[in-house]
């Protein structure tokens, strides 16, 4: 069993940077690939990054390459996504997920967090 808290949403202008973390509970973490996803109103929630348990396998989204960066601090039962170069089309609710295998699908994920607001102003 994982629980998930994320934290660090919040308010940024175009351009700007956040970083979102997500704590994990359980002795077990580092046997967990980690995921980012996010939601708008109305859509489904979409992939946004990956990380599998040693760090070692990392996957982005397409609309994200390039200016997100997903890590993990197993010491920390921890995982981030750094955000820079933000567009208003990153405005989400951000989740972070865990499964004991790596994946880019919504169903492939056991636990979740409650989710983070993100937004970004143009």
């Amino acid at each position: 069993q994982v629980q998930l808290v994320e934290s660090g949403g919040g308010l940024v202008q175009a351009g700007g940077s956040l970083r979102l973390s997500c704590a994990a509970s359980g002795r077990t973490f580092r046997r967990y690939a980690m995921g980012w996803f996010r939601q708008t109103p109305g859509k489904e929630r979409e992939f946004v990054a990956t990380i599998g348990w040693s760090g070692g396998s990392i996957y982005y989204a397409d609309s994200v390459k390039g200016r997100f960066t997903i890590s993990r601090d197993n010491a920390k039962n921890a995982v981030y996504l750094q955000m820079n170069k933000m567009k208003p089309e990153d405005t989400a609710v951000y989740y972070c997920a865990a499964d004991q295998r790596i994946g880019v699908q919504t169903y492939e994920y056991d636990y979740w967090g409650q989710g983070t607001q993100v937004t970004v102003s143009s």
